[in-house]
């Protein structure tokens, strides 16, 4: 059935609510510093985060962040980033940096998200921010689970809520009831402007592997994904083995 661009991005805004209700991820007087990456998914997380703002029966503040590594070779256009900020009376800040592939062997993807989230993190702590969102969705959740384990021998994702710096934030994740598939549904009748530039390692990550992966089970069984996501908050511990026993080579 044809929903109009209005009706899903209610329905969005619906899911972000019960979100934040049940993990009791926005609370009063916060100030939170929402992580913009220039992708439809963080724009997707700023308005509906200011239209849920508007529910909400307590002052908050919201501020948005965009971090520019002016050396990984992508570009986002800045000013309608700024448009979309200042139609949701949401303040902008845009910072910069750069990173040093030559002095790490870590793929290019890991050291420009680090060098991101640390200009981010101080930038939190400068503003006065005890919250920081970020628009990660259940499909995200999912390729850093696959992730983990694959490639560092761990059980982990990301938890709607995570207490950071001995507390002084927490990063929060409203969108993370939410498939990647309804988000591409409503930013394609959003019509968001892309980026003047991609990144020229976007197709050559191990997420993209993940990804692929989590498309094949999907073919193979519809429901794989949805019950993959809540088997994270559903573990048996003690039908799991433990360590002790002679760790294996890895080739």
């Amino acid at each position: 059935m044809f929903m109009t661009l209005e009706k899903k991005f209610r329905k969005i805004c619906n899911k972000v609510g019960r979100t934040i209700n049940e993990h009791s991820l926005i609370e009063k007087n916060d100030r939170i510093l929402v992580g913009l990456s220039g992708g439809k998914d963080s724009y997707i997380l700023l308005e509906a985060l200011a239209e849920r703002k508007k529910a909400l029966p307590f002052p908050t503040e919201l501020l948005a962040v965009h971090v520019k590594v002016e050396n990984m070779g992508y570009d986002i256009p800045e000013t309608y980033l700024r448009d979309l900020c200042h139609k949701s009376a949401i303040p902008l800040y845009i910072e910069s940096t750069h990173v040093d592939l030559s002095r790490t062997n870590k793929s290019p993807c890991f050291v420009c998200s680090w060098e991101r989230r640390k200009t981010i993190f101080h930038l939190t702590k400068k503003l006065g921010c005890n919250k920081l969102a970020f628009g990660h969705h259940r499909d995200d959740a999912l390729q850093t689970f696959l992730m983990n384990m694959m490639y560092h021998g761990s059980i982990s994702s990301m938890p709607y809520k995570l207490k950071m710096f001995k507390g002084r934030i927490h990063l929060i994740r409203p969108l993370m009831d939410l498939w990647e598939k309804e988000l591409d549904e409503y930013a394609r009748l959003r019509n968001y402007q892309k980026e003047v530039k991609s990144c020229p390692y976007e197709n050559d990550t191990k997420r993209e592997t993940a990804s692929d992966l989590l498309k094949q089970l999907e073919e193979e069984y519809p429901k794989s994904k949805v019950n993959i996501f809540h088997s994270l908050s559903n573990i048996y511990s003690e039908y799991l083995p433990k360590k002790g026993g002679q760790k294996e080579d890895s080739e």
